[in-house]
């Protein structure tokens, strides 16, 4: 997933930028919103920069009832943010079945 961040200020600062995911309908409990990355970037005023987050199968993965590690077709919710209770951005990700 790519994401723009600029400084909108007047002085240089730092932010992290946060990767959300949520499994919508997943066969058990899953977190609300599952910390899969961050980045900690330097921002110049006016400056904006680019990021590109990956996420793989570890990412979507999860232990099912019988104690698999496996990845589920459904939708995912991915979420980027200063933190998570400050979500920016949103997408959603569908996995098919195999």
């Amino acid at each position: 997933m790519n994401v723009s961040v600029t400084n909108t200020g007047k002085r240089a600062g730092d932010e992290v930028v946060q990767l959300y995911v949520h499994d919508v309908v997943a066969s058990v409990a899953r977190p609300v919103k599952q910390l899969r990355g961050f980045s900690r970037i330097r921002l110049k005023p006016g400056e904006t920069k680019r990021l590109d987050f990956q996420l793989g199968p570890d990412d979507l993965a999860l232990y099912d009832r019988d104690m698999k590690r496996v990845v589920e077709p459904g939708k995912f919710d991915i979420m980027i943010g200063a933190s998570s209770a400050d979500i920016r951005q949103r997408a959603t990700l569908e996995v098919a079945k195999k």
